[in-house]
């Protein structure tokens, strides 16, 4: 059951999405060869307590960090780790989420690594221009499915394709809610 919001309830969510979104664009700044992805986890963890807000991630199903860090072809949830170096060509896909008075905020992003290869430009192209896609077709009116077969046609055109099983989620009080 989609759980529909009030005017109140939709500012709180748009406030713990901007500070999602805020921290996640400090961080893209912070991507660079050499940095491992347990620097980019103290980072967040840091900015989350200077801004006075408790991360999504921490200790949800047993997940040990705020942030997920997930390198070239690992799907999602990648644990940050002080081991996993990241270097010039990689891509990486930062996830992270807040609850600030008590309304969920959850986004993620994938940041070239220095200079990457034209097949990677490639893959964050589409993939941007398909969320963009996608977007358009959120308005009143229009269903779930007409957003994610938009997605999903534009990746499969090009030659891609849509990992079924982490397709998104709704979020409000809970970090996983229905559609």
């Amino acid at each position: 059951m989609i759980i529909c919001k009030s005017s109140v309830e939709i500012e709180k969510l748009r406030r713990s999405g901007r500070m999602v979104r805020q921290v996640l664009g400090e961080i893209r700044e912070q991507v660079c060869p050499g940095i491992t992805t347990l620097d980019l986890e103290k980072y967040v963890v840091k900015r989350l307590k200077e801004l006075g807000t408790r991360p999504a991630f921490k200790g949800y199903r047993g997940y040990p960090c705020c942030l997920c860090a997930s390198v070239n072809d690992e799907v999602i949830h990648g644990i940050p780790s002080g081991r996993r170096t990241l270097k010039e060509g990689d891509i990486v896909s930062l996830d992270m989420g807040v609850v600030q008075d008590g309304y969920y905020g959850d986004s993620a992003i994938t940041v070239p690594v220095g200079a990457i290869s034209e097949s990677a430009q490639r893959l964050l192209k589409v993939t941007e221009e398909a969320l963009e896609l996608a977007l358009e077709k959120v308005r009143l009116g229009n269903r779930l499915g007409d957003v994610s077969a938009t997605v999903q046609q534009y990746a499969e055109k090009n030659g891609y394709s849509v990992v079924r099983e982490f397709v998104g989620h709704g979020i409000g009080k809970a970090m996983h809610e229905e559609p």
